[in-house]
């Protein structure tokens, strides 16, 4: 994913473009990202804010004192992350790109929280949260 990324939701509603690749990439086994997507695992992408443009409203989810969450109205696709905890910081769903084939993860965090069942067996740095995650390890 060395290009500008672009990217929307099930119903094509809301839609992104980066103005280049993202900073940092990462699976993340946090139950609160499992049950905002329903899914075991997600795949994120981490972008400046102001590098990424929007097409189409997102409605906001305040899903923890700290973190909005952004997603389509009509289709309820997730599209974004955002906290206080990463200032200036928009997080992405992988999968929501044009080209999620293209996508590769280069950690896996709050592996400590990953669902017993789901065996991973890559070779990708696994740490137990985020808090040894700071700006210069993840870009």
């Amino acid at each position: 994913m060395g290009e500008p990324i672009s990217g929307r939701c099930l119903c094509g509603a809301v839609r992104y473009h980066t103005d280049g690749p993202p900073d940092w990439t990462a699976l993340c086994h946090c139950e609160s990202c499992r049950r905002a997507c329903s899914a075991p695992v997600v795949a994120w992408m981490g972008f400046q804010a102001g590098s990424v443009t929007w097409v189409g409203a997102r409605s906001f989810y305040r899903s923890s004192p700290i973190a909005t969450r952004g997603f389509c109205s009509t289709c309820g696709t997730q599209m974004s992350f955002e906290s206080t905890r990463w200032p200036g910081e928009i997080h992405l769903y992988a999968v929501s790109s044009d080209t999620p084939e293209t996508y590769t993860p280069d950690l896996h965090c709050h592996y400590g929280e990953r669902l017993a069942w789901l065996h991973i067996s890559d070779t990708l740095e696994k740490h137990p949260g985020t808090a040894n995650l700071d700006q210069e390890t993840r870009s």
